[in-house]
């Protein structure tokens, strides 16, 4: 038995049966990491040692009764854009390389308080502005199924360790697409929530109207009680909605007969490779199927999502990032001459390229002249997508999409591109300026072996309704068992 091929919900079934410790279980993903992360390049940080001794005391105090819990000493790994006190939160970037949070995010606080095992911080573009983790200060994360492909991004070394068997679990945050395209690049499963059904309480903020902290996962259920832990009202976060807890699992039925699904003619256009395009053409057959009921429909104002999207999340992070100015807790030019030097050279060395170019971006549209004809022309579009899906809600349970027009990209492919980056996020943006729920889940591969993600879209807190046929999809199609990054291979 591999220990580190098991879901999450396999490994709780091992523990109770006593056919594995947590300390086993701890080791063997510690060795993972130990022999796969020079060529994936997952973490910024990672607190392997640390990881043995509470691994250690979690097995003590489970065995003597004193704690409890189905997530006791399940080993996790979290994107290094959310607050972990004590420890390093980076962002991926120079300005925050030596900053140790004083505190925790709320979402890392809620796996504490279940007494799972952090394994390290992973890696990400800078501040979350990428598609492919190249954009970090530290590293090139590796896509484990091509070392050569990028994962995707923003949350890339989350996918990446997730599909390369170095955690059995990770959290990524999603603004544009940044957890469903790496899980769609990686072969693996993400889920952006509902924006507000997840605190964002200690998430180093990109754009706060689109941001969302969400799982990868290796499959739906694991996907689903992950949800679980993390979903619920803060009161230190304004944007939190206060809905009813839910146990996500239960709306696992592995039945879709009479399930109304749109497939918007839009998202299915120029610029999807014909391969992608095949996979989903075969998945929506497969729900056709299983008794799902399926009409094409048309999304038109989908179409200027992109657009908006960049509009307003260049702005957000225009307006977020004018906190790192060297003063407080952040890098700090050696050279400067009085205080607003400090301010430019600290910044000018310590951001990198992509986030200079969003918050000029940003800046430009929030300028006197220019505030009326970009930012809030932007925002008035987003209104009229929000209308759209409302509409198409009215008739439909769930809409799909390919999560993203291609299967992984070289490294290096389109880094001095960043057009082509903005415009592979067409399929995932629209989600984050409506508020809704997505999530992706792989559908096949390409004849290179590359994994295609396919994209299930619900309508705001309707997470069951997501989950329950994507894992009816994965239960009638079982892609673990077909498919596994080369990596993963035992020899």
């Amino acid at each position: 038995m591999n220990i580190t091929d098991l879901t999450v919900h396999e490994l709780q079934e091992k523990l109770k049966n006593k056919e594995l410790t947590i300390s086993e279980i701890t080791d063997a993903y510690i060795k993972n990491i130990n022999e796969k992360e020079k060529d994936v390049k997952a973490f910024v940080t990672t607190l392997t040692d640390e990881a043995v001794t509470q691994a250690k005391d979690i097995e003590k105090k489970v065995n003597s009764g004193e704690i409890s819990g189905d997530f006791a000493g399940i080993p996790i790994g979290i994107k290094d854009n959310m607050c972990t006190k004590g420890v390093k939160t980076t962002c991926s970037s120079r300005m925050l390389e030596n900053f140790i949070a004083p505190y925790n995010a709320t979402v890392v606080e809620k796996l504490n308080d279940e007494n799972m095992i952090d394994l390290g911080k992973l890696n990400m573009d800078e501040f979350a502005m990428g598609g492919s983790t190249e954009h970090s200060y530290f590293k090139k994360t590796s896509n484990p199924w091509n070392l050569k492909r990028v994962p995707g991004g923003s949350s890339g070394g989350s996918a990446a360790a997730v599909a390369a068997n170095m955690v059995p679990w990770a959290l990524g945050s999603d603004t544009g697409g940044s957890i469903r395209q790496p899980s769609s690049f990686c072969g693996v499963v993400g889920l952006k929530p509902t924006y507000g059904l997840v605190s964002r309480y200690g998430l180093v903020a990109f754009a706060s109207s689109l941001d969302q902290i969400g799982p990868i996962t290796k499959d739906v259920y694991d996907s689903a009680m992950l949800l679980n832990i993390i979903a619920g009202h803060d009161e230190r976060d304004t944007t939190s909605a206060n809905v009813e807890k839910k146990d996500y699992t239960k709306a696992l039925k592995n039945d879709v007969k009479g399930l109304k699904i749109g497939i918007p003619k839009e998202f299915y256009g120029e610029g999807i490779q014909p391969e992608v395009k095949a996979r989903l053409d075969e998945a929506i057959e497969k729900y056709k199927e299983l008794g799902a009921e399926v009409e094409e429909i048309s999304l038109d104002v989908a179409k200027y999502s992109l657009a908006a999207y960049y509009v307003i999340a260049c702005a957000e992070a225009s307006s977020n990032l004018g906190r790192f100015d060297g003063i407080r807790y952040t890098h700090r030019s050696e050279n400067f001459s009085d205080l607003k030097d400090i301010y430019k050279k600290t910044r000018s060395e310590a951001f990198g390229d992509e986030v200079k170019r969003r918050i000029i971006l940003g800046t430009y549209v929030l300028s006197s002249g220019y505030y009326d004809a970009y930012y809030k022309k932007a925002q008035q579009v987003r209104t009229l997508v929000m209308n759209e899906f409302n509409k198409a809600f009215e008739k439909y349970d769930i809409l799909i999409t390919p999560t993203s027009p291609t299967v992984a990209f070289e490294l290096d492919g389109k880094i001095e591109n960043p057009l082509a980056m903005y415009l592979a996020d067409i399929c995932t943006v629209s989600l984050n300026i409506a508020g809704l729920p997505g999530i992706s889940i792989p559908c096949g591969v390409n004849s290179e072996g590359m994994p295609v993600g396919m994209q299930i879209i619900g309508n705001k807190f309707q997470e069951e309704t997501i989950l329950n046929a994507a894992y009816t999809y994965e239960q009638a199609t079982k892609f673990r068992d077909k498919y596994k990054p080369e990596l993963n291979n035992e020899k």
